[in-house]
């Protein structure tokens, strides 16, 4: 079963009124996403400004959420668990740093902007027109897109 790790804040956006309710929000949407679809899901949020001084972990609904300690951003908990854990990670975040360190892991980087598009059932595979060769990244990214999706 493949995991997948999200990066919280940059799935939601931070340009929200209120952010606790956008959180509260993705959770559900994962919720349902894993019920659906069965994948283990970590989604790590910053916490490391407003948080409790250290890392905190709670479990809603079978997804495990993880809160950075202060003074650590989500993007080092996200490539901490990918390189210590050596399992087959599907990253979700825009960042291009966390996209370097998946890849350099053997995981697959897939957008923000994709995955939500993929959580809100407004994403549609497309076949590519013949002649068109595509890198191996991006033939992995398509077979994960498609493993999201399906």
């Amino acid at each position: 079963m493949s995991k997948i790790i999200v990066d919280g804040y940059n799935l939601i956006g931070i340009a929200h009124q209120d952010l606790k309710r956008a959180r509260e929000e993705i959770i559900k949407q994962l919720i349902e996403y894993k019920k659906k679809k069965g994948y283990e899901i970590t989604l790590v949020f910053d916490g490391h400004i407003g948080g409790l001084g250290r890392e905190t972990i709670e479990y809603v609904g079978g997804i495990k959420i993880i809160y950075s300690a202060l003074g650590e951003r989500a993007d080092d908990v996200i490539k901490k668990i990918i390189q210590k854990d050596k399992s087959f990670w599907i990253v979700i975040s825009s960042d291009k740093e966390i996209e370097k360190a998946a890849w350099r892991e053997n995981c697959v980087a897939i957008n923000s902007e994709t995955f939500l598009d993929i959580l809100n059932g407004e994403f549609y595979y497309c076949e590519r027109p013949k002649g068109i060769t595509l890198s191996k990244k991006q033939k992995a990214i398509q077979r994960v897109i498609m493993k999201l999706i399906c």
